[in-house]
């Protein structure tokens, strides 16, 4: 005889709520890694305009460097690898054996530290664009 388990609905969204902090460190780790393989397509996309000559490459990058919305992106895209790079080194202590008590508090902290790095390189990232 088989037992049966209820997974519970698929649109049951009030079940974020019982998420812990490694489920809201997974979910953000496999987000950002896909976000970051989305980039490499764009990334080849910019780059393979080099084949048309210098020119076409150069304006290409200059057309988009003028625009804000690209500028802001960037940010995104540097919020994007920094929490994946440490999330990815804190995964690396716990498989190691290291921290294993604290996930928690790595986990916070890789946001915190995330969001420090991100904010401190906006005006960076904003300069000449208005």
């Amino acid at each position: 005889m088989s037992q049966s388990y209820n997974r519970g609905l698929v649109e049951d969204f009030g079940r974020w709520r019982e998420f812990t902090a490694g489920m809201w460190a997974w979910i953000l780790h496999k987000f950002t890694g896909w976000v970051l393989v989305g980039y490499l397509f764009t990334h080849i996309a910019v780059l393979s305009t080099a084949i048309s000559g210098a020119n076409a490459y150069t304006d290409t990058i200059q057309g988009l460097e003028s625009l804000l919305l690209v500028r802001v992106m960037e940010v995104g895209l540097l919020a994007v690898a920094v929490f994946h790079i440490l999330n990815g080194v804190r995964l690396l202590f716990v498989d190691l054996g290291l921290g294993l008590e604290s996930q928690d508090k790595s986990f916070y902290a890789s946001l915190v530290v995330t969001g420090v790095i991100v904010l401190a390189s906006i005006p960076t990232f904003l300069e000449g664009a208005f």
